[in-house]
């Protein structure tokens, strides 16, 4: 089985980004599962319904989320309903949290379980991630594909997240940064990993926002509005994961960018 996960896609460039990357990615790859980052989409904060139709029409099955799921309170009006496959983090606290923090989808008569974590190392105060897991992850068919959007901050976090959880689901991929890293591994032929897998938006900004105000910002040291760049050129960052059905363990991970600089996968 080949899962292709995509990263943060922010703002209306990142959707146009998807729209025009994604299809031809999955023409190439060919996955039997494409998962999604979308908690930027709508203006670098949330994702809003018209968000969540244009990145599954552009050809994602699964869209999760992370630190910015609640920022568009129009998600509310569509995160409960059973025919949208989209997530925010499990761990979430509180009882009676909206929405879904795991799905279980058929893939081939495969059962997988898309599953979205957040870490909480210089991020808000949220559940443990680590002992969620355990709660989750016992109460989970065991002979099934697991994969894990882990939306955290930290490299420290991401990695000790993938080695608690290694054996236990088939892969980790983070999210949240923005920055793709070049780390992807299989732990002990296990579990797949990549601490970051990217973005999905403005090539031309940082990321994914405008410059002026970022830069602003530390030469001054006082407040500046951040806005998303929704003029720049485009850039999609994703990785491929290859599964064994039978064992469930990963076999490979793959990285990749596409910049208007790096046009190279689509050769």
């Amino acid at each position: 089985m080949k899962i292709l996960f995509v990263g943060d896609v922010v703002g209306s460039v990142g959707i146009k980004a998807l729209e025009t990357y994604l299809p031809e990615i999955k023409k190439k790859v060919k996955p039997q599962l494409t998962i999604v980052n979308g908690e930027n989409a709508a203006g670098g904060k949330g994702t809003k319904e018209p968000d969540y139709q244009k990145i599954t029409r552009a050809g994602a099955d699964v869209v999760t989320g992370g630190n910015h799921t609640w920022d568009k309170r129009e998600i509310l009006d569509f995160i409960d309903d059973p025919k949208k496959n989209i997530l925010r983090p499990y761990n979430f606290p509180g009882k009676n949290v909206p929405g879904r923090g795991f799905i279980e989808i058929n893939v081939n008569s495969k059962k997988v379980y898309v599953i979205n974590m957040m870490g909480t190392a210089l991020m808000r105060a949220i559940d443990n991630p680590f002992l969620a897991a355990d709660e989750l992850l016992a109460k989970l068919d065991q002979d099934a594909v697991k994969f894990v959007d882990f939306h955290a901050e930290t490299t420290s976090e991401k990695i000790a997240f993938a080695n608690y959880t290694v054996g236990r689901v088939s892969a980790v991929c983070g999210t949240h940064t923005h920055v793709q890293t070049n780390d992807a591994q299989v732990i002990n032929k296990e579990t797949a990993y990549l601490t970051d897998v990217g973005m999905t938006g403005s090539y031309d900004g940082i990321l994914g926002d405008k410059k002026e105000p970022i830069i602003n910002n530390f030469l001054t040291q006082r407040p500046n509005k951040f806005d998303v760049d929704e003029d720049g050129r485009m850039q999609i960052g994703f990785c491929v994961i290859e599964i064994n059905d039978k064992t469930n363990n990963a076999r490979s991970i793959k990285n990749y960018v596409i910049t208007p600089n790096n046009q190279t996968f689509l050769n």
